[in-house]
């Protein structure tokens, strides 16, 4: 199997998740035997900044992936990536490895399409928002916050 994480860096599995799988620099590229890691190779996203809808779905399978773990994207995007057989995972948060770990073992699954996305839809459809610098940080940021108030909670509930 071969899985593929959205990623700020290309430090392999040590490498901070990205937010949002259209706008990152990196893929990073996880063979799997079962669940024992046989390879990592991190890819730059030759859209990093600037897509249309379906390039970067189309991207990832050319790599042959069957499994695109992320921070978030849009709904159009999980669309297209269950047209190419790839199964979209969001909600990936914190390194590659542990957003690994937590998808091999069943805590991260499915996916959502990000709440920006919904409510920035009409915008998508002629990609003024993925151009939009502003955009893509405050996306960024708001889920950055949503994660750490994850974390947080779950630090709490560990700590009762």
């Amino acid at each position: 199997m071969r899985i593929a994480i959205s990623a700020d860096d290309g430090n392999g599995l040590d490498s901070v998740v990205s937010p949002h799988f259209g706008r990152c620099p990196y893929f990073v590229l996880v063979d799997l035997d079962g669940q024992e890691v046989k390879a990592v190779n991190a890819v730059n996203n030759p859209f990093y900044g600037n897509h249309r809808p379906g390039q970067v779905p189309a991207l990832i399978s050319s790599y042959g992936v069957d499994v695109m773990l992320t921070g978030g994207m849009g709904g159009r995007a999980i669309s297209y990536f269950g047209e190419f057989g790839i199964q979209p995972v969001t909600g990936a948060a914190g390194t590659v490895r542990q957003s690994l770990e937590g998808f091999l073992g069943g805590a991260l699954q499915g996916a959502a399409p990000c709440r920006e996305s919904v409510q920035h839809a009409h915008a998508h459809d002629d990609g003024a928002y993925e151009k939009d610098e502003i955009g893509r940080l405050q996306e960024e940021a708001e889920m950055l916050r949503q994660q750490l108030d994850d974390v947080t909670a779950r630090l709490d509930q560990l700590g009762e």
